[in-house]
């Protein structure tokens, strides 16, 4: 059946971790896909950093290689770069080149075709930095709204398709060469062989965008997720369908598992939506509160019940007839 099975694995590997600022949940699913390819990670306080946090989905394609070299080594990269002390947002460009040359010349990565997504979120003196090559996604919940973190990297943007042409690629069916639908990502080594240009300017690249904000009180939650999630639904929905449950009472790595099955395909011909690997990172802020101060918030302004019921029927109302 090509790349996805009679039958989707709905089977999901959750975990949760806590400290005074963040409740974190995490889970992920194979779903269709005849492998899971995904990767990420969750640490409250890096070893070499404490008081830093780091959380991370990697979304691998052509394999799961790449995707777990850098769910295991891309923070520490990070650290290691000499301008992370004054310029963190170098210092993660950098780190995500320095890994992708790593991987390169690293036997078990670089002979293979396989690429990788990843969207990352360092948190350091209450200063969020995100990084994001591919088409996982960041997006945070402020007092109910919506902030955007990261922008997907897609063929068809003018900016990398002015890129992957310069590079000596092209773009058709919106793919790179007619193959790779996202245009930059850590791996992917048979688009980054052109010898005249550098690490950034390759057909597809590593070097990722960063965006800056400072974290206030009305931070309440941040979601890090693989396309398989924003395929199906929109950075609002995604928003909306959290808070709700947090407003419920229910906890992160359960939220993320019942984002995961309403957005899973009921079968795989919807057209590809729904049917990809999916994993889900939610970092709720505690701002030295408790969970329960959050869900009280949260419940002060949802109306649960009725969005809850628009989001059960999801799937259900694709299918009725016009």
């Amino acid at each position: 059946m090509g790349t996805t099975l009679s039958e989707p694995i709905t089977a999901k590997e959750s975990s949760y971790c806590q400290n005074e600022q963040y409740r974190v949940g995490s889970s992920c699913m194979q779903g269709w896909r005849i492998s899971m390819e995904d990767s990420h990670t969750h640490i409250l306080s890096l070893p070499d950093d404490p008081g830093t946090s780091f959380f991370a989905v990697y979304d691998g394609h052509g394999g799961a290689t790449v995707a777990q070299y850098a769910g295991k080594h891309l923070h520490k990269f990070i650290i290691k770069r000499p301008e992370y002390e004054e310029d963190i947002q170098s210092a993660l460009k950098q780190a995500f080149l320095d890994i992708d040359s790593e991987m390169l010349y690293n036997e078990s990565c670089g002979e293979q075709m396989a690429g990788s997504t990843a969207v990352v979120v360092l948190i350091k003196n209450n200063r969020l930095y995100c990084a994001n090559a591919g088409d996982s996604r960041a997006v945070a919940c402020v007092n109910g709204d919506v902030e955007v973190l990261s922008l997907d990297h897609k063929p068809n943007n003018d900016a990398e398709t002015k890129r992957i042409y310069e590079g000596g690629g092209w773009v058709e069916f919106n793919r790179v060469n007619g193959n790779l639908a996202l245009s930059r990502a850590l791996g992917d080594f048979v688009f980054k062989k052109n010898e005249s240009k550098k690490p950034e300017e390759q057909i597809v690249t590593a070097y990722p965008d960063v965006e800056t904000r400072e974290i206030t009180e009305d931070y309440e939650f941040l979601v890090l997720a693989c396309d398989g999630i924003w395929d199906v639904m929109t950075n609002q929905e995604v928003i909306d369908f959290c808070r709700e449950r947090i407003a419920s009472g229910k906890y992160p790595e359960e939220i993320c598992e019942e984002l995961m099955t309403h957005c899973l395909a009921p079968d795989c011909q919807m057209g590809g939506l729904g049917g990809d690997n999916m994993t889900v990172v939610l970092v709720c802020f505690l701002h030295n509160k408790s969970y329960e101060d959050l869900i009280e918030r949260c419940a002060s302004s949802t109306s649960t019940a009725n969005n809850t019921n628009t989001a059960t029927n999801k799937w259900e109302l694709k299918k009725i007839p016009v």
